[in-house]
Parts: C-alpha cells; sequence; structure tokens
C-alpha cells in the first residue's frame, strides 16, 4: 500500500467489487475513454478481471481509496510491465464523479510512480491520453509527466478517429 494526506492505492481483490463498481463500467461518461468500454460488464466479470490481472504477473491493479473515509473512488494500474526493459503502462479512471477535479488523479498517479520506481524497481512509464480528455492530462502533467508525442487519429471516440498524446515519466 502506497499513501498520502488524502489517498492511499492498495492492490484490488475481487471482493472490492461491488454495485459501485458496476455503476461505473456502465456509465458512458466515466468509461468513454476506456478500452473497456467496448464490453458488456457484469460483477462476475469484473471480479474475474480483476482477480487474473493481479495474478498475471505483469499487470498491477490499485484501488484508490479516500484516506479519511475507505472510500473507493476509482482504479489506477500498472499494466504490460516489460521486465527487461523495467517500463510499463498507466492507466487510471475516477468511478465516483464527485471525486473529479479534486486533484485525485493527479495524486494517484504520483503515489502509482511512487511504487513502480521504488517496489518493483521499474525505470519509465508511459501512458497514451486520448486530446479530449483534457482533465487527465493535466492529471499528468502536474505529476511530473511529460509529453513526448503526439498520435494523429489513433482512437475511434463517438464513431471518429481522434488523436493521443503519449506522456512519459522516467525514474531519477
Amino acid at each position: 500500500m502506497v499513501q498520502n494526506s488524502a489517498l492511499y492505492l492498495r492492490l484490488l481483490t475481487p471482493d472490492d467489487v461491488g454495485a459501485h463498481y458496476l455503476r461505473w463500467m456502465h456509465n458512458p461518461a466515466i468509461v468513454q475513454y476506456l478500452e473497456s468500454r467496448w464490453s458488456v460488464h457484469t460483477i462476475d466479470s469484473i471480479k474475474k478481471y480483476v482477480a487474473e490481472t493481479n495474478a498475471s504477473g505483469n499487470n498491477f491493479l490499485f484501488g484508490m481509496f479516500l484516506l479519511e473515509s475507505h472510500q473507493h473512488i476509482g482504479n489506477i494500474k500498472i499494466g504490460n510491465v516489460n521486465w527487461i526493459h523495467r517500463f510499463a503502462d498507466v492507466g487510471l479512471m475516477i468511478g465516483e464523479e464527485t471525486a473529479w477535479g479534486k486533484g485525485y488523479g493527479t495524486e494517484a498517479i504520483r503515489l502509482v510512480a511512487q511504487y513502480a520506481f521504488e517496489e518493483i524497481n521499474l525505470h519509465k512509464l508511459v501512458a497514451g491520453i486520448y486530446t479530449s480528455n483534457v482533465g487527465s492530462y493535466r492529471a499528468f502533467i502536474k505529476a511530473g509527466w511529460r509529453e513526448v508525442g503526439l498520435l494523429a487519429k489513433h482512437r475511434l471516440l463517438h464513431g471518429v478517429y481522434v488523436d493521443e498524446w503519449l506522456m512519459e515519466c522516467i525514474a531519477l
């Protein structure tokens, strides 16, 4: 577990999956930038995803929890770890809309980078962000990441191809 003054991250378990998580996955505003939006979700399918992801050895799916209330507000994942070159992808979702715009994304990105660099000895993290997802872009920039490129017309969003920013963070 890693934490700061407002938030903590811990590996999710299937027991963390409930109606709140299923509600997130069925809300188009929440999943519009997630590749999981193309799938139909049930509590059982989400529990299976959580179990398989964290059992893979190459992925770390963390829940984002508020320190005071222990409310599960979203997830952040270190994924597709390349253990030889020591890099991985990062993706996040804040499912509780009441938690949007409060800096939790930035804090979760900082915490997951701390875990990646200090606990599992990664050298670099990368992320891709739809250019219309300005809130996510700002969160990564505030967390100390930098934009390193743009993939033109790379993702399909609402029937239109959109650009994707490429971001990176390198361990010091």
